[in-house]
């Protein structure tokens, strides 16, 4: 299936972006392309590949890192903010990203 340029205004309108003619024209072969690269995947013979469940381990097999979820006391901020370098206010204070 050919990517168009109609695909491209709704993928870029699902992203939330603005895109000029320009950069849909652009846009619309190198997506295809992209796709035509990931479609190759179809082709390779998996029949004989176990499926990854969360390692070495067995479907319904626990490991080691397993735990029981249940609630615990939180750090609380006064020792969360213990170590901080410069904590104001009760917060992390770090540098602005611009």
């Amino acid at each position: 299936m050919p990517i168009t340029e109609s695909d491209i205004t709704k993928l870029a309108a699902l992203a939330h972006l603005e895109i000029t003619d320009e950069e849909r024209r652009t846009l619309a072969p190198q997506v295809a392309s992209i796709v035509a690269y990931v479609e190759q995947l179809n082709e390779l013979d998996t029949s004989s590949v176990e499926p990854a469940l969360g390692g070495l381990t067995n479907e319904g097999e626990r490991t080691a890192a397993a735990r029981d979820d249940t609630a615990r006391p939180s750090l609380g901020q006064q020792l969360a903010l213990d170590q901080a370098p410069d904590p104001a206010s009760g917060h992390f204070r770090v540098p602005k990203v611009l």
